[in-house]
């Protein structure tokens, strides 16, 4: 099994430099090759790609920006491997990462796998926060931490593998960004594919946003799911609606308020409380505890209200998906 590793890049040269100097500490013995697409950047990583072409396989293309998925789908066209592995620019990969994928993928193979992300002590404390807010079961169930169940896994494209048969079949992913991953992951499974989660095959995702960058992030990803959701209603889950109803809750709470009906919001700050708690114990600072508050925040409401104003346009005024949401569709030009 030859590995090709799949990187799109938009404008983060300095990303690309900390992410081939991880490979470069790798235990994986076999030979394999790195695609690097430069998706269109005005600021080029070519210059940093140069310092490691003598000790790494490395193959570069640059071209028109169409988005991290065509770009992906433009790697693995120019690819020599038999099995993609993708990751995004900002993902630092642990040494034992690609020995991990070979032996999952040689005692139980699969066509298409996604793997977990953690957080580096040396990450600032709104990147844990938001690591935390991403990857906690008090959260998103844990799905990007390495806790959902092994069947109908959907990878994420920040840390995924994808045999080339199942690339050819399926085509790649689509034009819609962000949503591209659980797209994919659908049409493979209508295919006939199988999807798992390797959860030791984990990278440390270094997420380099601020608060409102992440608040524009998971708007999206609200945005997303009710347009998937017309696509492929059969995959509709109720869990989908809960950080809607954790918003219109917590309006509901404070207007109870007024009429002296405590107890909805003291609900709300006993969760609250148990995100710190949790938060503060697992990196061991009261100071994360209290910048996951914000960041779990800022995660249920720009989802939720994401969520909402899409259900309303697409499920109940039957919009079209490009039309009501343009900044969710790139043209795809590869």
């Amino acid at each position: 099994m030859y590995f090709s590793i799949i990187i799109p890049v938009y404008n983060r040269p300095d990303e690309i430099k900390e992410l081939l100097d991880s490979l470069l500490i790798s235990d994986f013995s076999k030979p394999y090759e790195i695609v690097i697409v430069e998706d269109g950047s005005s600021i080029p990583c070519k210059n940093e790609i140069v310092d490691f072409e003598n000790k790494l396989n490395i193959s570069y293309y640059f071209k028109e920006n169409s988005g991290p998925g065509d770009s992906r789908n433009f790697g693995m066209k120019m690819a020599k491997g038999d099995y993609f592995i993708i990751f995004d620019s900002d993902c630092i990969i642990p040494s034992h990462y690609l020995s991990t994928v070979e032996k999952e993928l040689t005692n139980n193979y699969v066509d298409c796998f996604g793997g977990s992300d953690a957080a580096l002590d040396s990450f600032s404390s709104i990147q844990k926060a938001i690591n935390f807010a991403m990857t906690s079961f008090l959260t998103t169930g844990g799905i990007r931490g390495g806790s959902e169940k092994i069947s109908k896994f959907q990878p994420r494209s920040f840390n995924m593998g994808i045999s080339k048969k199942a690339f050819e079949t399926s085509k790649g992913f689509g034009n819609i960004h962000p949503g591209e991953d659980p797209d994919l992951s659908i049409r493979l499974w209508k295919l006939g594919y199988n999807t798992r989660l390797f959860s030791k095959a984990f990278v440390y995702h270094k997420r380099r946003i601020d608060w409102d960058k992440f608040s524009v992030q998971v708007n999206k990803f609200g945005k997303a799911r009710p347009i998937l959701d017309s696509w492929y209603p059969e995959y509709s889950k109720l869990t989908f609606f809960f950080p809607t109803l954790f918003i219109l809750g917590f309006v509901l709470s404070v207007l109870l308020l007024f009429f002296g009906i405590l107890f909805p919001i003291l609900c709300y700050a006993l969760y609250y409380l148990l995100v710190f708690i949790v938060a503060a114990v697992q990196s061991k600072s009261l100071k994360i505890g209290f910048l996951s508050v914000i960041a779990v925040s800022k995660q249920f409401f720009g989802y939720g209200k994401g969520f909402l104003d899409s259900f309303i346009k697409i499920k109940i005024q039957k919009q079209k998906p490009e039309e009501a949401f343009p900044e969710l569709f790139f043209k795809i030009k590869s």
